[in-house]
């Protein structure tokens, strides 16, 4: 919300989110915001951007989830953790 709708409060977010029995969980956030590449900025691992309280949301969100894509130019994102069947090979 802070990043893709730049703080303006007049832009939506919306959330969807759906867990099916037995532990899959599937969250779909899109904004009014102009997109971003995912696979641009800083290594947040890197010794130089440790410090910094920003810049950790996509690593995040590819590392704790099982499956993670962007839509819409970087406007919409997908996720899935299925807790059911374990850790399994991140996209």
């Amino acid at each position: 919300m802070l990043h893709g709708n730049r703080q303006d409060a007049e832009k939506k977010v919306q959330i969807t989110c759906r867990i099916q029995f037995g532990g899959e969980v599937s969250i779909i956030i899109k904004d009014e915001g102009k997109g971003f590449d995912p696979n641009k900025g800083p290594d947040p691992t890197a010794i130089v951007n440790v410090e910094p309280e920003h810049g950790r949301g996509v690593y995040l969100m590819r590392t704790l989830m099982d499956e993670v894509h962007f839509e819409q130019g970087g406007a919409e994102v997908h996720m899935r953790k299925d807790s059911a069947r374990g850790h399994r090979e991140r996209r």
